[in-house]
């Protein structure tokens, strides 16, 4: 039986009602392609817009927060911890971002960690494309998540 669909056929939010509350963590990453000099932009701090990756990590944790309201089926849930990391990658010309959210609760936090990922990555975006139209949203996926029934995962 699908658990997103009613007896109608129609979706539905998934009761967790019955769910033990316990620690839940998710980690994962989205990678942002873009030009040598916007690398070499952000990393000097030259973007006109501002500090690319400081505005990256407050909208990262904003959309972790928000990720039931752009999500129809998520679950709105407390998170207890939101944090992003950015490595500059010069040889392929790129920023990997990783985020790592946590709470103690009856649903996993997969989704806010890919939310607060993909909306750092467009964040990213947003404030060099006047520089480079042309940068590529990649590769993003979970990494890792611990807690609940279904126990760990590992990519």
């Amino acid at each position: 039986m699908l658990t997103h669909i009613n007896e109608k056929g129609y979706a539905k939010m998934v009761d967790i009602s019955e769910k033990d509350d316990t620690k839940r963590v998710a980690i994962a990453t989205s990678t942002i392609t873009m030009s040598e000099e916007v690398l070499d932009k952000i990393k000097q701090g030259q973007i006109k817009k501002g500090d690319v990756l400081s505005v990256a990590q407050v909208a990262g944790i904003m959309g972790a927060k928000n990720t039931s309201l752009n999500i129809p089926m998520c679950h709105q849930i407390n998170l207890v911890g939101c944090d992003l990391d950015f490595e500059m990658d010069y040889e392929t010309s790129s920023i990997k971002i990783y985020a790592t959210c946590k709470s103690l609760g009856k649903t996993g936090v997969e989704m806010e960690a890919l939310t607060a990922c993909s909306i750092a990555a467009l964040t990213i975006y947003d404030m060099c494309k006047a520089i480079d139209k042309k940068m590529v949203i990649s590769n993003t996926h979970l990494i890792e998540k611990t807690g609940g029934k279904s126990g760990e995962f590992k990519f």
